[in-house]
C-alpha cells in the first residue's frame, strides 16, 4: 500500500485537492462524521440556531471547490444515506451540501433504507482523483477521522471507479433529493 495520512490537515494530503487535473470524486457512507472543526456548527445546528460563520466549510468551498470549478475542474460526490437521515446527515445538507453545490461541487444523494446497503457498493469512504489515484479513508466507529491511505493496488483502483459510475448512476442530485424528501430535511426533536 501507499503513504498514510493520520490528519486531515496533512499537507501533503491537502495538495491532493489542488493537485488533481481533471476530477475528484468522494463516496461517503457513514451516518455521521466527528471532526473537530464541525462540532460547535453542529450543536448550533442542533439547537436550531440559522447558519453563520463556518470557517472549516467556508475554507472548503472558497479554497477548494470553487478554486477548481474556476478552473474547470470537476469534482463530485455520492453520499448513500440511510433513511430516516440521522441529524448529522440533516446538518451535512443544509450546513454544507448547500452550499458546496452552489460554490460548483456536484453532490449526489443515494437514499436507502436503514440495513438496506446497495450490495454494488462498498461500506467505507474514499477519494478518486483523476481516475487514477485512490485514497482510502477510515473512520473510528464514533465517526472520528482516523488515516487516509493512498492505495497503489490497480485492480482496487479499478473497483473504485466501478463504484463511483454505479453510485453516480444511483444517486439522485443534492437539490432534487431535498425537494423530494424535505420532511427527512427537517432537524428532530
Amino acid at each position: 500500500m501507499g503513504r498514510k495520512f493520520y490528519s486531515l490537515a496533512d499537507e501533503e494530503f491537502n495538495r491532493l485537492f489542488t493537485e488533481f487535473r481533471f476530477t475528484a470524486y468522494r463516496l461517503e457512507s457513514l451516518q455521521r462524521y466527528d471532526v473537530s472543526y464541525e462540532q460547535d456548527e453542529f450543536a448550533r445546528f442542533l439547537s436550531g440556531e440559522a447558519r453563520g460563520e463556518f470557517p472549516g466549510i467556508a475554507e472548503w468551498i472558497d479554497g477548494t471547490v470553487a478554486k477548481a470549478a474556476a478552473a474547470g475542474k470537476a469534482m463530485s460526490r455520492v453520499h448513500v444515506v440511510e433513511l430516516p437521515l440521522s441529524d448529522y446527515v440533516r446538518f451535512e445538507c443544509a450546513w454544507a451540501y448547500e452550499h458546496t453545490v452552489e460554490a460548483g461541487e456536484d453532490v449526489r444523494i443515494l437514499p436507502v433504507p436503514k440495513q438496506e446497503w446497495p450490495s454494488e457498493l462498498p461500506h467505507y469512504d474514499y477519494w478518486l482523483f483523476d481516475s487514477t489515484q485512490l485514497v482510502a479513508m477510515y473512520y473510528e466507529e464514533d465517526g472520528s477521522f482516523s488515516a487516509a491511505e493512498i492505495i497503489d493496488d490497480p485492480q482496487r483502483i479499478v473497483e473504485a471507479n466501478y463504484w463511483r459510475d454505479a453510485a453516480q448512476a444511483s444517486a439522485i442530485p443534492y437539490r432534487e433529493f431535498a425537494r423530494k424528501y424535505p420532511d427527512e430535511l427537517r432537524v428532530s426533536g
